[in-house]
């Protein structure tokens, strides 16, 4: 068994320090992570400029871009094998409902996911680290669960969010959906030293869509959120409405 690693805080994060250690004795481990805290970068890719890969003194490996950038580098160029399974975290906060779309730490599991190699985001739901042993005794639960025993053929991505409790290493699992979230909070507009508008991007709007099978529930009450994820964004259910709109452009054009 050959587990990549990496995350969306740095490979400085205590997370990611302690996602390794749950790994510790399931496969061989190779860590890449972002050089700087990489929180929000969603899916985005380095284009534009060249990507340098350094040797941290523990061994891990760090790259001066994004969660995304990592795990591509190291599947398409940096490894000399192809991993088979790619874990992400433990991330510093939850990563639920909308979080999901914006999230660098979903994103590099995501990212393995896309190579089709079967992939787990971590994430400790309260910021701050408190109770992250509890929360990578979770985590290495889960890993060693699905190198055991494989929930689906194939690649998938699994969502993991933590309670931040003391007891979260004995709290139960829920399999869940994704929430939804209110609007974000309005920018917040200040000035820089030279009197010019800056503005900083608010917090993340309240759960508004938080009910019993939601991956917001099931973390409020004390239980593992686990929500399996996939790529496709079409709107199935919208597609019979859209075909005859569709049809009627056709037909003007």
């Amino acid at each position: 068994m050959r587990i990549l690693v990496a995350n969306d805080d740095g490979y400085l994060a205590p997370g990611l320090a302690a996602l390794v250690e749950a790994c510790s004795g399931l496969g061989e481990i190779d860590v890449v992570a972002p050089e700087q805290n990489a929180s929000g970068t969603s899916n985005s890719l380095t284009l534009h400029r060249p990507l340098s890969v350094f040797t941290a003194a523990n061994g891990f490996r760090y790259i001066n871009g994004t969660p995304s950038d990592c795990v591509h580098v190291a599947l398409t160029g940096l490894l000399p094998y192809r991993p088979d399974l790619i874990v992400s975290g433990i991330n510093n906060g939850q990563n639920m409902g909308d979080d999901t779309l914006y999230s660098g730490t979903v994103a590099a599991a995501m990212e393995g996911y896309l190579f089709g190699v079967p992939a787990v985001a971590f994430s400790l739901a309260e910021r701050g680290w408190a109770h992250l042993d509890q929360a990578a005794a979770v985590a290495r639960r889960v890993i060693r669960s699905v190198i055991e025993r494989p929930p689906v053929p194939g690649a998938w991505l699994l969502n993991v969010n933590i309670p931040g409790t003391a007891d979260a290493d004995r709290a139960p699992w829920q399999l869940t959906r994704l929430g939804r979230r209110h609007a974000s909070e309005p920018v917040i507009r200040a000035q820089n030293p030279r009197g010019e508008p800056i503005y900083w991007i608010g917090a993340a709007g309240d759960a508004r869509e938080a009910g019993p099978g939601t991956d917001f529930h099931a973390v409020t009450q004390g239980r593992v959120s686990l929500t399996p994820l996939q790529i496709d964004l079409t709107d199935h259910a919208g597609l019979p409405g859209w075909s005859g709109w569709a049809q009627s452009l056709g037909e003007s054009a």
